[in-house]
């Protein structure tokens, strides 16, 4: 649907934005930032409480949400693609690529 608001941004600073619902790639998307709204032609889909860029982002650039870096942009990211663990080094590392016995120690 043209236009339809998916998210608000808590921050003006934000970069990106929480998916309120399933979006698709083609889809004009309208977001939220402080007391204006953007228009954002996605490029990807993006899930349901996934995060997407509502400005373009250069590689090694902080990705900011809700007003804290979570991240750094590991390649360029455009306005409208799905930001995730393919482009982004978290702060909070990568579970995902913890050896077994790491995820068992955190568990104990």
């Amino acid at each position: 649907m043209y236009g339809r608001q998916i998210s608000e941004v808590v921050e003006p600073a934000d970069n990106v934005a929480t998916a309120l619902r399933d979006v698709d790639a083609g889809e004009t998307v309208t977001v939220a930032v402080g007391d204006e709204e953007r228009t954002i032609e996605m490029i990807d889909d993006v899930g349901f409480g996934h995060k997407l860029a509502i400005e373009d982002i250069a590689d090694g650039e902080t990705i900011t949400k809700y007003g804290k870096s979570i991240g750094n942009a590991t390649e360029d990211i455009p306005a409208g693609t799905f930001v995730h663990v393919h482009n982004v080094e978290s702060n909070y590392g990568r579970g995902d690529l913890a050896g077994d016995e790491e995820v068992e120690a955190i568990s104990e």
